[in-house]
């Protein structure tokens, strides 16, 4: 699928498919129309250390989702609810500035249900002097076909792969088909990106992140991913082991959820830590103290848009 039969209306720009009319004015399952909405474009530190550095990420990130996960941690923005409508050329724009600030790169934080307009913009901010690494900073929930036509316009890839469980990608995500769409998704990654680069101080400058968040009761989901991501790419990928899972009170009264109703414990995430170990990974971000504690969440109050 090239990027002239990539549309957003009706649009197939993920795997769900919704064909929802949203240059009508129609949402679709990501809950935004056919504007780019952007809800904070800033330095960020709270990335994996190759990506944040001592500079900061240069963070922009995107209003709505094609997964909403119930126990998404960027909620507002996910649900659409926060963010200001751009075009094509102030994203742009926003990408320059954030380089200009000294940023490490340009980090696009859920992109994908934007992903034509977001490439157009990166084209047309390199055609102005963005010389940065572009991060692709996503879900994992993607068409295998999007993915191959951000070659020459990506270089790093930050993906979470979230289930290897059919049963809790639909009840979490409603998305059972996940895992096999993250599967293939990853495989053109690694094939755009190849082996990972670094610059002289550590950066990454090509490659592929798989980020792994623990939901507290789900050890064996965890280790399922590892296992497949470390077994397949071996050290050509690197691994985020991530126990920063913060609950909220939405989920409170709903008897389904009730288990994501508190946080991973130190025993659960040095359980899923020793697995990984023990498999032979080397090439991982492992999270220490109470991490779960702190905010990774910053505010999205449209700065820098």
């Amino acid at each position: 699928m090239a990027w002239n039969e990539l549309r957003i209306s009706p649009c197939n720009l993920c795997p769900r498919e919704c064909l929802a009319d949203r240059a009508g004015g129609w949402p679709g399952f990501c809950m935004v129309d056919d504007r780019i909405y952007v809800a904070r474009a800033a330095l960020h530190m709270w990335e994996e250390p190759c990506i944040s550095g001592e500079k900061g990420s240069g963070a922009v990130f995107f209003s709505g989702c094609s997964l909403r996960c119930v126990y998404c941690q960027n909620y507002e923005i996910a649900a659409g609810r926060q963010g200001k409508p751009v075009s094509v050329k102030r994203l742009a724009e926003i990408f320059l500035e954030l380089q200009e600030k000294g940023a490490a790169n340009i980090n696009l934080v859920t992109p994908d249900h934007y992903v034509t307009a977001v490439a157009e913009a990166v084209l047309l901010a390199k055609e102005k002097g963005l010389d940065l690494p572009v991060v692709y900073n996503c879900s994992g929930y993607a068409k295998r076909e999007v993915i191959r036509n951000l070659a020459g316009i990506v270089d790093v890839f930050l993906t979470d792969f979230k289930y290897m469980d059919e049963a809790m990608a639909a009840n979490y995500s409603s998305a059972p088909d996940y895992p096999e769409r993250a599967k293939s998704a990853l495989e053109e990654m690694v094939n755009i990106t190849l082996d990972p680069t670094f610059d002289e101080s550590g950066m990454m400058q090509r490659g592929v992140i798989v980020r792994h968040l623990l939901l507290p009761g789900h050890k064996k989901n965890a280790k399922d991913v590892i296992r497949y991501v470390y077994e397949t790419y071996g050290d050509r990928v690197w691994i985020s082991l991530m126990n920063q899972y913060t609950p909220f009170d939405r989920l409170k009264n709903n008897p389904v959820y009730g288990g994501l109703c508190r946080r991973v414990t130190r025993r659960e995430y040095e359980a899923v830590v020793d697995f990984a170990l023990g498999l032979g990974v080397r090439n991982a971000f492992i999270q220490e103290g109470d991490t779960a504690e702190e905010s990774f969440i910053p505010a999205f109050d449209g700065e820098g848009v």
